[in-house]
């Protein structure tokens, strides 16, 4: 089933840029970050603390990620990024963002594309710090389709 897809903008500012006038790269992951969890916002997912309590789940942390940069982006630019589910898997699914840039001849560019795989997180049980990787509740997959 296709997910929804959520766009969220941002105005590319002159301290987000290298020496070059450049978008610096890190930036459009700190970009993609806030993208996934407006998507999820987005679609009527719970913030991360209500479902802490609900559901034990803290968030979405990254565990892997694969980008390509197609074009530059500058100060001045607003960016769309454009986030869907493109898999679910057991306890993982992958994220996809799309990066455009308006066109003034019309349409779009596109700037960057990027699949992440993200989990969805609890406290680990017992004496053991850290996380671990729980199924999607149901009731979320099907806010996002």
């Amino acid at each position: 089933m296709a997910s929804r897809e959520i766009t969220y903008s941002v105005r590319v500012e002159f301290g987000d840029c290298d020496p070059a006038r450049i978008v610096w790269f890190p930036n459009f992951f700190r970009w993609i970050d806030a993208a996934s969890r407006h998507f999820f916002v987005e679609c009527g997912v719970p913030p991360w603390h209500e479902l802490a309590k609900s559901h034990g789940i803290i968030g979405t942390p990254l565990v892997d990620t694969h980008a390509k940069f197609i074009k530059t982006a500058s100060y001045g630019d607003t960016l769309h990024i454009h986030a869907s589910i493109a898999e679910w898997r057991g306890k993982s699914f992958v994220q996809r963002y799309r990066v455009t840039r308006d066109n003034p001849r019309g349409g779009s560019d596109l700037i960057m594309e990027c699949d992440e795989v993200r989990i969805f997180a609890a406290q680990r049980e017992g004496d053991v710090p850290g996380i671990r990787a729980v199924v999607a509740p149901e009731e979320i997959r099907r806010l996002c389709e």
